[in-house]
């Protein structure tokens, strides 16, 4: 992984209004869910094959597969890319450029 690189962690909160202005609240789930923005930088056209393939494997967002967190070594078993398009540029020999998001899923 290189840097800068963004980590997210999010609740998912459903509010209702009511006529007179009060609300409730509740969530969806019970846990917190992460997820993860990875930058890579300088990748050269094998690297960018390499991730090509994970992407083509996993079937974008279709696919599930255990993702390590950077941060603290946490293992996470149940991700998913986040989108069914794989987008990268190659500027020139070892300068290809793409991001990927990984995004923790509901078990």
């Amino acid at each position: 992984m290189q840097y800068p690189a963004d980590r997210k962690i999010r609740f998912n909160t459903q509010v209702l209004r009511f006529l007179d202005g009060t609300e409730q609240r509740f969530r969806e789930y019970a846990s917190r869910l992460h997820r993860w923005t990875i930058r890579l930088d300088l990748l050269d056209e094998a690297e960018l094959a390499t991730l090509d393939q994970f992407f083509v494997t996993n079937q974008g967002q279709f696919g599930s597969f255990s993702f390590t967190d950077p941060w603290d070594g946490t293992i996470y078993p149940n991700c998913s890319l986040e989108g069914d398009t794989f987008a990268f540029q190659l500027r020139g020999e070892m300068r290809g450029t793409t991001q990927l998001v990984v995004c923790e899923n509901r078990t």
